[in-house]
């Protein structure tokens, strides 16, 4: 009997289940503290996962009955890729399901940030008002940096073209004429530093990309500039924003993803007025993950019976 395990991150879990086999014994759970993940995969065909399930060398390989990975998003740092396909284990993931869902929150992050939207609401939670409140700054018209030009960056350019910003890009891997069509210029991340009110990370997780932004890089950056981060926390090193958010070095930072997942209440990034913390949320709306995981199941399934998948849903190791 085919033995499949479910990430309770993957919500509505019922459009999954309902899109599988009866005959499959389907595991809903999987508690990522070893060893109990070890535990919890080692039986297991097909394992339905999200990035919060660290999918090590040593936990694939202890899983000889492993046939397929079926990861809900883009990224694929949490799994390790070259095992999976040493131990024979193929990974699917969802690429571009839920980048509008990603760009979206992006956007609102740096509404919410440039707003400074967390102390006006300290201001109500200690009986203040408005007058104590420090100005803003609007998102018309400035300039907006963005690294990493792929899925989500396209469309972060998209839906910022209503607020007549003008648009900067880097991404080595991304050709001008298509930075153009969404009215973006490519830049060095030097000069995209240097000269944004807004820089934007929305790259993916790889060797060359963490901890990309550290001090020298925080350091080129505007005073009155502000760093949003939807892409990967490891992409920024942690101690280097927390110092420029200290000494005043940029003017704030909205937040979706950290170097250490998940944070808890005493996390210093909780002190500051001019960040804006959400819990990783940016990929889930209802209407990204209603695809996500209808495409997740239908590949799952194909690969099962030995049918082919669209290439951009199998990962495969650089």
């Amino acid at each position: 009997m085919t033995r499949a395990i479910i990430d309770q991150d993957i919500t509505p879990t019922s459009r999954l289940t309902e899109q599988l086999p009866d005959a499959w014994n389907v595991i809903e759970g999987i508690d990522i503290e070893q060893p109990a993940l070890g535990a919890t995969i080692e039986t297991a065909d097909i394992a339905f996962v999200t990035s919060r399930v660290p999918l090590s060398r040593k936990v694939i390989q202890s899983a000889p009955e492993l046939d397929v990975i079926a990861k809900l998003g883009t990224g694929i740092d949490s799994i390790d890729i070259e095992a999976a396909a040493e131990c024979g284990v193929t990974v699917t993931h969802t690429p571009g399901h839920n980048a509008l869902s990603v760009a979206e929150h992006t956007v609102g992050l740096t509404l919410a940030t440039l707003r400074r939207l967390t102390e006006a609401r300290r201001l109500i939670e200690c009986d203040a008002w408005r007058d104590e409140y420090s100005l803003g700054s609007r998102l018309f018209g400035s300039t907006i940096g963005i690294v990493g030009f792929g899925n989500v960056g396209k469309r972060v350019g998209t839906l910022l073209s209503g607020f007549d910003v003008d648009l900067l890009a880097h991404d080595p891997y991304v050709h001008d004429i298509d930075s153009e069509l969404v009215g973006a210029s490519m830049v060095s991340l030097e000069d995209l530093l240097e000269q944004s009110d807004v820089v934007m990370l929305t790259t993916e997780l790889t060797d060359e990309t963490c901890g990309m932004i550290g001090k020298r890089e925080l350091d080129c950056m505007k005073p009155s500039a502000v760093l949003i981060n939807t892409a990967r926390g490891p992409v920024v090193r942690n101690g280097a924003l927390v110092d420029a958010l200290r000494s005043g070095s940029i003017a704030g930072a909205g937040l979706d993803v950290f170097a250490e997942e998940p944070v808890d209440s005493t996390a210093e990034w909780l002190e500051f007025d001019n960040v804006v913390a959400t819990p990783h949320i940016s990929a889930m709306t209802l209407e990204s993950r209603r695809e996500g995981i209808d495409r997740l199941a239908t590949n799952t399934k194909r690969l099962l019976a030995g049918r082919p998948v669209n290439e951009r849903y199998v990962a495969t190791s650089p």
